[in-house]
This record gives structure tokens, C-alpha cells and sequence, in this order.
């Protein structure tokens, strides 16, 4: 079974006759007028606010003349009731019909069935009856709840619309134009008819055209819409930027990686999109009640005026407002939209703070998880060494080493090459021209440097220039830092040892602090790495974590997730989405944290746009808020129908006399319009969200414990 994306009802795939297909994707709708809305929601926007107009401009003339009515004024307000019965109140018809046509019933079966009966009811007076308005006529009942339905369905449509901004943002993030390079000529083209590998000039203040990799020039990008980043971004050729970005200062060239439907920002939308559509296992209960609400309610309805008429004795006209007032106030508007509007808004301001939510489940799941395992390289440390320290034997300064280790290793591609490199650009190191440059795999490299011969490598190195062990005075501390968690690169100079520089793979900034937020909202953090005991305890360390498993195969992490669950716990897992693929699927709530266009093809629940791993802090809080208010979507839907419909079946009449059915059926309709708004206002007061003040809440908070440390 589908659910209407616009009013949210139940509607059988099998049956179902109105239908829109989206790039690839078929959507189905319970009445036209939901399609309409949806293949052209300004359309549709502006017909509904000129319906609800009229509707108001006719319907309070009607209420007026009906009780301050002058004689023969029956007729006047029989005309202006026709009008809005089949003007404001056609797609209500229209829906009766798509419903028959589906062999379904939706909220325009009850709408219809409702005020066609007081409609009809009086307008039978008016015709058979010349006393007709002696008799009791209740045009300005029909009239009133259409207008008031439609009042209740525009301020959802406009509250829809503020909630979706942030996806409607997003989609105008997207540049309509390129600038492209071919054969040395610049021309501007169309950004759909750019592809892979072309070329693309980006000047300052212009949006980057699609996602890339920079090959000329250095400028900023403001990501701060399309990943939360609010710092622009620094981008050198062979850095990636992604298509939506704002280019802040410099001129650059990129060469286009990722076009079309598969760009970053074209699968964030679409992700933001599906989630309102998105069921946490919570709306399998209000689906089945949908499912079966209209005969229930119609068969409630008719028991109600049956009953009245035959038992309580009161009359036809009471009896048929008993029937309207029933079948007005149940209208499963809230019901329907309880889970996507919540699910909508979520989603936009995750989006707002570079998360993005794949659905209703993740969301769900994210309020049991109880243990967070975190993934060490690229998750927790940058997934690259970067050097630590440099020590020398006291033959040679330490500055002159760093210069010998970066000229060395500058000619290399190995990544404690670059490390070295970026460890010169760092410290303004000038590089020094090497010759007879080599390169050992797996041991180091070596070259000359005014004609002396400097190597860099592996402590066994030494042995291969040499033949000999390493003399203990530098045996010793490269021991030692070994045994610390370093990797150790020991520089020489012929066959002497000048000293050693320590890597390492640095944690990320504020993954202690990200550690400690976690531990604030009661979870226990575990980190699983394929790296070694004595790098994994050095991370761990750094981080704050108890607990960690080293040396663990892809293989081995899923054995170690699927042991957690079997004890019970439910488990989110933070991986790079590539490397971890299998372990995010296989716990209860995966999160892929990285940047650019690797994380649109990511396999997470959760996908965080940013490389900060205190957004998953911020992921789970945004999952439990959301979920928090599609529980009190859902509570006040079930409460209004529960408390309601007693109500407009009679069960004051006791109390305030049968005299109450007088207005009763357009408070009714009050109460209905009324129920969908609040439903939609509830939901987007989760734009009150605010990760910084709620990650300070969790700092402050101590965890519990529920997994030894080994």
C-alpha cells in the first residue's frame, strides 16, 4: 500500500487509478485534486485560495440571511449555497468519484457524504415546502464546513510550504548555467549540458556548476547550504567541490566529476524529498486505522442518526444532523499527515545542518540505539598519516632534518610522502633538488642531495644500507615510540643514523569532545579498526574511548556488531560508507560521515555531509526530537477522533439538550480544519531545533555504562 504524498491517506497500488511518475519513481494519489498539487502546487496553491475565498464570501451572507432572514430569503440562500456547493465544495465530488473509480474511500468520501446530506436535506425543504424556512433549513451548515475545510486545507498547504523551504532552498542552490572550457575558447552553456570530464571555469562570487575536482587555481567555497560547513573551505587543484557551492574569492578551473541526478546536491534534494514520504514503523498503526476509518465512521454516522430517529425520537432534521456532525469531525485529515509532516520538516532541518536522513526508520531506530561503534580511519582520525615529531641524534639539527625528510620523500607517491610534503608547506620548509632518486616498496627511498646520500625509511633500513642492527642510542626511543602506537621513519646519512620522525594518524579536531557528547546522551562508544593494538590504543586514548577491537577484518566487525546485537543491543555504526559498507548495513542504524560526492553513494541510514564526527551526536538528537513529534502528531490525531466523535454522535445531548445539533455540525468542521493545522504547526516547530545548545546539554551529562571495557 502507497500513502498519498500530499494528503497522506491510504491508496491500493493495485487499484489505483490517479498516478504520477517522477523521474523513474510512480507516485499515487487517492483524488486529482492531490495530483494537481502535486504535478503544479502553485496552481493549485492560487485555485485553492480563490475556492476558499468564495467559499467565505457566500457563507457568511448565508449565515447572516439565515438567521436574520427576511421573507422569501430561503431562496436567496438556497442560490448562494448552491454556488458554494458545487464551486469551494466540487473537489470534494471530484474526490468521491477518484475514490469510487479506485474502489476506495478517502477524507472527500466523508466531506461529500456530509454536507450533500445537510444540502440535500434542505434543499428538499425549499422545493417541497413553501414554509420551508419555518421548517429549519441548514444551507449555512453545508456552506460553513465547506468553507471551513477548505480554509483548514489551504493553511496546511501554506504551512507545507514553509516547511519544505529548506529543500526548496536546495533546489535553488542549483546554477542554470556554466561556464564552459573547450579548445581554449570559454563559452556559457546550459549546466545540463555539461559532462564528465569537461572543464568548467568558476569566477569569484559565482556558484560552482557541478561537482568536481579543482585542476587550476586556489580560491574558498562557502559549502554552508548544501554540508552545514559554515567556514568557507579552502580549495588547491586536486581538491573537490560540490556543485551549489558559492565561489567566495579566486578564479578556478574544475574538471566535472559528477552530473545530472547523480551530483551531491541532486541526491541531497532528492533524499530530503523522499523522506516526508518516509513510514517509521510507529505509522503501521495509523496506516491500518486508514484503512478502514471511512466505512467505520459511515457506518458510525448512519448508526448515530438511525439511533436518534427511531429511539431518541427527536425527528428527521436532528437525526441528519447527528449524521453530518459525524462524519465532518472524523475526517482523517491529521491522521494522514501526522508522520510527513514531521518526517518533512525533520528532514529539511537536517539538510539545514549537512545531515541527511534516508526515511522514517533511521529516525525511529535512532531513539533505541544504546552503542555507537566508531570506525578509526577516516572516522575518527583523518585515514593519513601526518608527522608528529622529529628527533634527531644530535649530529644534525632538527630543522635541517625536517628539510632532508620532505626533499627525500618529495619525490615519492607514497602517503608518508605526502605527509612529509604537507609537512613542509606547513612549516615553510624549502625543498632541496635530490638526484638518483630511489624508491624500495615497502622499505623507503633514498637520493642524493649535493652529492651526499640521505635515505628515509622503515628501521630495517638501516640494515639494508648498512648490514648492521641499529645502534641502541637510537634503537632505544624508536622502540619506544613503536610501542606508543608511531609509525617510526629513521633518516641517514650514508651509513649513519641522523635521527627519526614519528607519524601518525591524527585524530580529527573535536572527536574527544564528539566521544563525551555521545556519553552525554547515554551511549556507549566502541571503536573497531583493521590497524594494529598499539596504533588502536594510541587513537583510542586520544578519544576517550574504553573500549576498541584492533586488527578486525570487514568480516570481523560484522561478527563483533552481530554479537552486540545478539545481547541486545541496538547499534548505530559510523563508517566512511565505502570501506564499512557492510558493517553500516548490517547495524541497526548505519551513518556514513564524509564530504563531497563520495557520500552520495553511501550505503548509511544517516548520511552527515561534513567530516565532524560530532554530528552524529547531532544526528541521533535530531532523530529523537523528530520521532518525539510524530509521536504527538499521532497522539493528538487519535485523541481528537477518540474524544470528538462520541461528541458529534450525541452523547452531550443529555447535558445541553438536543438543541446543540443547531451548530454542532460546523463546529465540527471547525475542529477537523482545525486538527490538520495544529497536526502541521506541531511539526514545524522542530525549525526550533538547535544542535550547539543541545550537544552543550550532553557535554554536561555523564554516561552510563553498559558494556565492560576489554
Amino acid at each position: 500500500m502507497a500513502k498519498d504524498p500530499i494528503c497522506g491517506m491510504y491508496v491500493d497500488e493495485t487499484t489505483a487509478t490517479i498516478k504520477s511518475v517522477v523521474d523513474g519513481r510512480t507516485y499515487y494519489f487517492c483524488a486529482t485534486a492531490c495530483k494537481e498539487q502535486f504535478d503544479a502546487p502553485e496552481i493549485a496553491l492560487r485555485k485553492n485560495k480563490i475556492a476558499t475565498a468564495v467559499s467565505w464570501m457566500l457563507g457568511i451572507p448565508i449565515l447572516v440571511i439565515s438567521y436574520f432572514g427576511f421573507p422569501d430569503s430561503h431562496y436567496v440562500i438556497f442560490a448562494l449555497a448552491t454556488v458554494v456547493q458545487f464551486y469551494p465544495g466540487m473537489r470534494f465530488y471530484r474526490g468521491f468519484v477518484d475514490g469510487i473509480k479506485s474502489r476506495s474511500t478517502n477524507m472527500d468520501t466523508l466531506i461529500a457524504i456530509g454536507t450533500s446530506t445537510a444540502f440535500a436535506y434542505s434543499a428538499f425543504l425549499v422545493l417541497a415546502y413553501s414554509g420551508a424556512r419555518g421548517m429549519g433549513v441548514y444551507f449555512d451548515t453545508s456552506a460553513l464546513i465547506i468553507a471551513l475545510i477548505r480554509t483548514g486545507g489551504l493553511m496546511e498547504d501554506l504551512t507545507k510550504e514553509r516547511a519544505a523551504s529548506a529543500t526548496l532552498r536546495l533546489m535553488e542552490l542549483q546554477p542554470s548555467t556554466a561556464r564552459l572550457l573547450k579548445s581554449g575558447t570559454e563559452t556559457t552553456v546550459p549546466v545540463e549540458e555539461i559532462e564528465t570530464g569537461d572543464i568548467v571555469i568558476v569566477r569569484p562570487g559565482e556558484k560552482v556548476p557541478v561537482d568536481g575536482i579543482v585542476r587550476d587555481g586556489r580560491s574558498e567555497v562557502d559549502q554552508s547550504l548544501v554540508t552545514g560547513e559554515t567556514v568557507p573551505v579552502p580549495v588547491a587543484p586536486g581538491d573537490a567541490v560540490i556543485g551549489g557551492s558559492i565561489n567566495t574569492t579566486g578564479s578556478f578551473s574544475e574538471e566535472a566529476t559528477t552530473v545530472g541526478q547523480d551530483s551531491a546536491l541532486s541526491r541531497i534534494i532528492e533524499l530530503v524529498t523522499e523522506a516526508k514520504e518516509g513510514r517509521a514503523s510507529i505509522q503501521k498503526l495509523a496506516d491500518r486505522v486508514s484503512s478502514y476509518f471511512v466505512p467505520i465512521v459511515v457506518s458510525a454516522a448512519l448508526a448515530s442518526g438511525f439511533l436518534w430517529y427511531f429511539v431518541g425520537r427527536v425527528g428527521l432534521t436532528f437525526s441528519v444532523l447527528a449524521f453530518v456532525s459525524v462524519i465532518v469531525v472524523a475526517c482523517p485529515c491529521s491522521l494522514g499527515i501526522a508522520t510527513p509532516a514531521a518526517l518533512m520538516v525533520g528532514a529539511g532541518k537536517g539538510s539545514e545542518n549537512g545531515i541527511l536522513i534516508k526515511g522514517g526508520e533511521a529516525l525511529e531506530v535512532s531513539t533505541k540505539v544504546d552503542t555507537v561503534i566508531l570506525d578509526k580511519t577516516g572516522t575518527i582520525t583523518y585515514g593519513s598519516p601526518s608527522v608528529s615529531a622529529i628527533h634527531s641524534t644530535g649530529n644534525i639539527s632538527a630543522e635541517r632534518l625536517a628539510v632532508i625528510f620532505a626533499s627525500v620523500e618529495h619525490k615519492s607517491e607514497h602517503p608518508i610522502a605526502r605527509a612529509a610534503t604537507s609537512y613542509a608547506k606547513e612549516l615553510h620548509i624549502p625543498l632541496l633538488e635530490v638526484v638518483s632518486f630511489e624508491s624500495i616498496p615497502g622499505i623507503g627511498v633514498s637520493g642524493k642531495i649535493d652529492g651526499v646520500q640521505y635515505w628515509a625509511g622503515r628501521p630495517e633500513m638501516y640494515r639494508q644500507m648498512t648490514g648492521e642492527e641499529l645502534d641502541s642510542h637510537i634503537a632505544a626511543p624508536v622502540h619506544d615510540s613503536e610501542l606508543k602506537g608511531y609509525t617510526v621513519i629513521v633518516l641517514g646519512r650514508g651509513n649513519e643514523a641522523l635521527g627519526f620522525v614519528e607519524l601518525k594518524d591524527a585524530i580529527k579536531p573535536g572527536a574527544r569532545q564528539a566521544v563525551q557528547m555521545l556519553r552525554g546522551l547515554e551511549l556507549e562508544v566502541i571503536m573497531l579498526t583493521g590497524d594494529n593494538e598499539r596504533a588502536a590504543a594510541l587513537v583510542a586514548s586520544e578519544a576517550g574511548i574504553d573500549i576498541y577491537r584492533a586488527g578486525l577484518r570487514p568480516e570481523g566487525k560484522q561478527k563483533f556488531i552481530s554479537e552486540l546485537q545478539g545481547q541486545g543491543h541496538v547499534v548505530a555504526m559510523v563508517g566512511d560508507g565505502v570501506n564499512d559498507a557492510p558493517s553500516l548495513a548490517l547495524a541497526d542504524l548505519g551513518i556514513a560521515i564524509g564530504s563531497g560526492t563520495d557520500v552520495a553513494k553511501s550505503s548509511g541510514n544517516m548520511i552527515l555531509m561534513k567530516n565532524d564526527l560530532s554530528d552524529v551526536a547531532t544526528a541521533i538528537m535530531l532523530g529523537r526530537k523528530t520521532l518525539s513529534k510524530i509521536k504527538q502528531n499521532l497522539f493528538w490525531a487519535f485523541a481528537y477522533n477518540t474524544v470528538l466523535i462520541p461528541i458529534a454522535a450525541g452523547v452531550l445531548v443529555p447535558l445541553f439538550g438536543i438543541g446543540m445539533y443547531d451548530y454542532l455540525p460546523v463546529l465540527s468542521a471547525l475542529a477537523m480544519a482545525f486538527s490538520s493545522t495544529t497536526v502541521v504547526t506541531n511539526s514545524l516547530l522542530l525549525n526550533r531545533f538547535n544542535p550547539g545548545r543541545l550537544k552543550a546539554d550532553a557535554l554536561e551529562r555523564k554516561g552510563t555504562k553498559r558494556i565492560a571495557a576489554t
